[in-house]
Formats: C-alpha cells, structure tokens, sequence
C-alpha cells in the first residue's frame, strides 16, 4: 500500500512505510513519546536492528514524525501447540502535540489492513495503558504474576531427585545458546509464548549498566543432568542492609526448566543466595508451579496485571487454527466495526479430538458479543462465562455458553514470557 495524507488541524500528515534513513528520527520520537529517557546504546541498536521496516509505519507533519507503529512477525502458541503467525504490534505512539487528530487511528487501520494483506490471522500486543486498544478490537487475552518471595520466612519443598540436579554459573553470553535450546522446548506447551526468531535470543540478555538501579550485572545459573542443560535461571542481586544486617533482593529475569526436579532446584538456589531476603519476580505464568512449592504463599505478595492482548485479524482462520478440549457446535454473532470483514454469523464446530471449523453461516445465532471478547478467550485464559458474567458475552441459546466456554479453555494458563 502506499501512503496516505491526512487533514490535520494544522495541515496535512502522511503516513507512509518507514524508510531506513527515517529511522533515527522515527525512533527518537517514540522515545519522547514515551518520557524521553535516553535507551542505552545498546539497546537502541539491538532495536534497529529487529525492525522490519516493511512492516513499520511513520506519520509525518512535513519533516516532524509524530506517529510511529511497527509489526514484528511472529509466530505464537496457540491451543493445542500449533504456531499460528501473527503480527506482533510495538512501538506505538503519538506525539504530545499532535494528540486527539485520529493519527493512532488512522495507523490501526493500516496496521490491521496490511496484517491481513500479509495472510496473518492475529495481531497481538502489549499495552503501556491497557485502556487503549479495546476500542480497535484488542482482548486482554493472558495476564502476567508478580510476587515477592519473602526467603527468610518461606521454605520450599522439593521434589525427589531436586538434589541430583547440579547448577553451575555461566556466564550469560557464553550460555546464551544452551539456555535457547531449553526455551525452544518450552513454546508449543504453552499458548501465548512466542517462537524466538534470529536476533531475538539476544533481548534477554540486555544489561546496560544504566539501567541496574544498583543491582549486580546479569546472572545465569544452568541446570545440568548426565551433561546436558536441563534448565537456566537469569537474575540480579541488588543488595541491601540495615542495622539489623543484610536484606538484598533476587530481580528474577527469567527461568525456564524441562521437568520438575529442575525447576525445584532453580527456585532453591534463587531463595538460599547469601546476604538476601526476598526473591522479586515481574512476568511469570499466573499457575507457576512454585506456588506449590512454597511453605506460606501469603509471605509472597501476589500481584497480577495485563499481559498479550490478542486481535483476531481474519476470525475465521484463527478460530481454525487452534484446537478446543471438548466438542463445540455453537453459531457466534460477532460484532467487529473495526475490521467489518469479520462482522456476522460464524459457525465453530470441533470434534472430540479438537479439530475445528469455523465457517460463516445464516443459521440463528447461539452466542453474541464483539471481536475484543473473542481476542480475550481466543488462548484459552479467559472464561467466557466470566466474560457474560460482566454483560459482555449473551448467551441466545441454553447450553451454548457453557459448551463454548469448555472448548475454548486451557490446560495451562496462557503466558507471554516474551518481550517485543
């Protein structure tokens, strides 16, 4: 597609595909849009070099940007394992002063026109203020858990064989390729993660020093059985004493591990490490299995809030794309101004084994409710039933929403541990 001018109160903007010569300039309002605080060098260049500039839009008011989107694609878990692509929508803003002219809309619906010109079903996001994109047709669809492990009060306890694990620093560099390979076996079990494409194994392994607040440089602890990495943990200490000695924090980054002794004996070494009081967590999976683990989980400060928010571009081919854990037969009348080709009657079908159909239909509708609540339930951590509960889901047929509400659940509860 090519560009697109828009009357503004001060003249005309356009909105074009990013060039590469643009992008200094492209960037550098994103982060005034965003507080002006300087990225680090290094992640300014880490950024350049993942952005597709194909898929980045800019707003320009003569030589000013004042409007910057991007799309990453990517490739998303999904229920039942399938890796359904999907457009991963970052670095999204406005400029301050040209804020209430339609220029974010006016960048959503290009976005969602090329996504579907691009043949991927699904859009997907994080949002700086969660109240901004339901109105284009976004659902929150995972949340994300934050705790404080109080370690001086809490105890774990562990699973036989925690001890034959052994853990050994690395440094996280060097390991970076070990500790891929263990998040790669991770991703078709649980939907909402987002397969690492070239370039990206290196985002979690950002540290610039400004950024540390006083904490220690990035930390990686492997898990090794019989010689092979069966787990890893990235992490920083931030120290701290008082008069009644030290009282440190554990900033946990990320860990990913291939069974349970595993797992266990990460979440030991992170409580036990000397000189420290309090393991704190940001972005874990809200059925994270050390709660279980845990000796008193009212000692741990559990905090949830927002996480991947999902917009189904072309409704038909994602429905199919994912599996459903019970039959379903339901007719859905969906409502979706936004993108009107989704407007109308679906008809989803799956059978025991959760192969699904989903096809328009004139049949009377048993379900009615908008594309955002559709995105919501889509990965499967989202009850529809608890979406009626809130008079957003109507029930047209008895039975119908307790059919489609068991179908579209999820063993395990749907995460993003993936930043974009």
């Amino acid at each position: 597609m090519g560009t697109v001018a828009k009357n503004t109160p001060t003249g005309r903007t356009e909105l074009r595909v990013l060039r590469q010569d643009e992008w200094d300039t492209w960037y550098d309002n994103l982060v005034s849009a965003f507080g002006a605080v300087p990225e680090s060098a290094e992640e300014r260049e880490l950024t350049r070099g993942l952005t597709e500039f194909d898929r980045s839009l800019g707003v320009w008011d003569g030589d000013a940007c004042v409007g910057t989107a991007g799309a990453f694609g990517f490739r998303l878990t999904v229920p039942g394992g399938a890796s359904v692509p999907a457009a991963g929508v970052t670095m999204v803003s406005v400029a301050a002063t040209h804020r209430r002219r339609g220029i974010l809309t006016s960048m959503m619906r290009r976005q969602l026109d090329d996504v579907r010109s691009w043949g991927e079903p699904l859009a997907v996001l994080t949002a700086s203020e969660p109240v901004i994109y339901g109105r284009f047709g976004y659902g929150i669809a995972t949340m994300a858990m934050a705790a404080e492990i109080d370690t001086d009060r809490v105890r774990l306890s562990v699973p036989p064989g925690t001890d034959d694990v052994r853990l050994r620093f690395a440094d996280p560099v060097a390991a970076r390729d070990r500790c891929e390979a263990v998040y790669a076996r991770q991703v078709s079990g649980r939907p909402g993660m987002l397969a690492r494409r070239p370039g990206w194994e290196n985002e979690p392994l950002l540290d610039p020093e400004s950024e540390r607040q006083g904490s220690s440089p990035l930390q990686c602890v492997l898990a090794e059985r019989d010689g092979e990495v069966v787990g890893y943990t990235r992490y920083f200490v931030k120290p701290e004493w008082d008069l009644q000695g030290p009282k440190g924090t554990v900033r946990l980054r990320d860990l990913e591990a291939l069974d349970p002794a595993s797992y266990a004996a990460l979440w030991r070494f992170l409580c036990e490490i000397d000189l420290t009081g309090k393991v704190a967590m940001y972005s874990r999976p809200v059925d994270d299995a050390w709660q279980h683990l845990v000796s008193d989980i009212r000692r741990c400060a559990i905090r949830q809030r927002d996480s991947l928010h999902v917009r189904l571009v072309d409704l038909g081919a994602a429905l199919e794309a994912r599996t459903y854990q019970a039959p379903v037969d339901v007719v859905f009348e969906v409502a979706d101004a936004f993108c009107p080709w989704n407007e109308g009657r679906w008809r989803l079908t799956s059978d025991a084994k959760g192969a699904a159909s989903c096809k328009r239909t004139e049949e009377e509708a048993d379900l009615a409710l908008s594309v955002r609540e559709l995105g919501a339930a889509y990965l499967g951590g989202v009850s529809l039933v608890s979406l009626a509960g809130a008079g957003r889901v109507r029930e047209l047929r008895a039975g119908a929403l307790a059919e489609a509400s068991l179908a579209f659940g999820s063993t395990v509860a749907p995460w993003l541990p993936h930043g974009f």
